[in-house]
């Protein structure tokens, strides 16, 4: 039974950390539940989790600003980090952080290197973001629970797992019907090409 309670304390912990992530929620139900949705093994998702929380403590051991900047999503052991820092410095050493965890396949290092006077409007990224996974929430021929949405300085960044082509096209219509978008940059990739779990 203790075994049990520091389990579900632990899958907790790391769905705190995880912010924005749904995958991870109360306990192995709730990660077989997902699982069964979306198109990751219960074990990939337990994975992505645990890199995830990694990088984000990586970050945040090396400076609290950059962890408070920047936005980390991992999906298949892909990594994608988002975010606006100071620095070119800061991005490399970001870079540095993420290929010093274990089990990252992928990076995908899209962070911003901005001044005080460029610094995107956080709420209104933060509110195309929130706009997008409602449409795709809404939209009955899209498995939103396969996607990840980020937003920096009006470019949106999509990644996760389409079912085909015609799913994909969906989704990325909605992000560009959204005001205030200006670009979008996708890591989507198709299920067709993806290699069969082991």
């Amino acid at each position: 039974m203790k075994f049990v309670a520091y389990a579900c304390l632990a899958l907790l912990s790391l769905a705190f950390l995880n912010g924005c992530t749904p995958t991870v929620i109360l306990g192995g139900a709730a990660i077989g539940g997902v699982a069964v949705a979306e198109e990751r093994s219960v074990g990939t998702v337990i994975d992505d989790a645990t890199i995830k929380t990694q990088v984000m403590n990586g970050i945040f051991q090396k400076s609290e600003p950059l962890f408070t900047s920047t936005s980390t999503t991992v999906i298949n052991g892909v990594v994608l980090v988002t975010g606006e820092v100071p620095t070119p410095e800061d991005r490399v050493t970001i870079s540095r952080i993420v290929w010093g965890v274990s089990g990252v396949k992928e990076l995908h290092n899209e962070v911003k290197v901005s001044d005080s006077d460029t610094l995107s409007n956080y709420a209104a990224d933060s509110l195309i973001t929130t706009k997008l996974k409602l449409r795709l929430l809404r939209d009955p021929e899209i498995l939103n629970i396969n996607y990840s949405a980020d937003t920096v300085d009006g470019t949106v960044y999509l990644m996760g797992i389409a079912q085909n082509q015609a799913e994909l096209d969906r989704v990325e219509n909605h992000a560009k019907d959204i005001s205030g978008v200006r670009h979008i940059v996708s890591y989507v990739k198709l299920k067709a090409d993806m290699k069969p779990m082991a």
